[in-house]
């Protein structure tokens, strides 16, 4: 499996370039799985993406806390703590880094103990193109994994790309192909791990919890959880109404509720929570034979209102 991590700014095209990426592995025919994880919501903000690529199902999810290849986009972020560039790199880790300064400087700065690939992304498009260094930066790592081709790198930035015009898309390939020719030397540099046993990534912080028998084959939840002693139903402007009439128990208005407002009597009919239920009217919009009607709070007396027992 290839574990890929892009490390980047806000603004830097960092999901696009997992995208891109990806989609070449994709058109490769591998299985594959990439995310985007964001920081702080603003622009220049610490920002990543993971990809991960197997000839077989991709189990894992998630964090990649192993990576086999690293890719920083902007230099600055290898000696921010937050950016957390060094986690999980170990010997056989290749590190790619866009910079103008020479692996021989990075490596008297710090101690890498992984493989390290230095290049400077922006000599590969001109100022008046202003293509992203995270797309630039997957032209690279494609080319370092050595499983992708030339011509799969250009279709992923075309599919991706489709809706930017057709100067942006031309820009873009030629900006990343001209990186994935500048490696050439380096191709196959990065080398393939065995799958975690059982989907599970050495390093990851998971919880197993047991499941709990259930009597049919549906979610239930009949409690309020955390919203127990706020009135939340003073939020709502219109309340959903039940016709038992209508109503043919398929339980899937209690399984859709988000805070849990709907339980069963002892026929099995939902019971609405009015101290509860925010008037979100999921309820209502998902219910298969339109048994729940909804009216405005306002049509309510007084005594019926948010204080009533359900």
């Amino acid at each position: 499996m290839f574990r890929v991590r892009f490390h980047g700014r806000g603004g830097q095209g960092i999901k696009t370039a997992g995208r891109i990426l990806g989609t070449a592995f994709f058109l490769e025919g591998f299985e594959v799985q990439d995310a985007p994880r964001y920081g702080a919501e603003r622009r220049g903000a610490p920002i990543f993406s993971y990809v991960r690529a197997a000839t077989a199902p991709v189990r894992e999810r998630g964090v990649i806390h192993r990576p086999n290849l690293v890719v920083v986009t902007d230099e600055t972020l290898v000696q921010l703590p937050a950016a957390h560039v060094d986690e999980g790199i170990g010997a056989r880790t290749v590190l790619l880094i866009n910079s103008r300064h020479t692996a021989e400087e990075w490596r008297r700065r710090f101690s890498f103990s992984c493989r390290l690939v230095v290049f400077n992304g922006g000599q590969f498009s001109s100022e008046g193109d202003q293509v992203p260094a995270g797309t630039v930066c997957a032209g690279a790592a494609a080319r370092l994994l050595g499983v992708i081709s030339r011509s799969s790198l250009a279709g992923a930035i075309a599919e991706e790309l489709a809706g930017h015009g057709a100067e942006a898309v031309a820009a873009t390939e030629e900006a990343a192909l001209a990186a994935f020719d500048a490696l050439a030397g380096d191709s196959g540099l990065v080398s393939p791990q065995a799958p975690a046993a059982g989907g599970r990534e050495a390093g990851s912080d998971w919880v197993d919890l047991a499941a709990e028998p259930v009597p049919e084959a549906a979610p239930t939840i009949t409690a309020a959880g955390t919203s127990r002693l706020v009135q939340t139903g003073l939020w709502r402007t219109r309340r959903p109404v039940l016709d038992r009439s209508l109503c043919s128990r398929c339980h899937i208005c209690l399984a859709l509720c988000p805070e849990g407002g709907i339980g069963l009597d002892e026929e099995g009919f939902p019971v609405i929570d009015y101290r509860h239920c925010k008037g979100c009217l999921i309820c209502a919009a998902q219910c298969p034979r339109h048994a729940i009607d909804t009216i405005p709070e306002s049509s309510v007396e007084e005594e019926q209102s948010v204080g009533e027992e359900p």
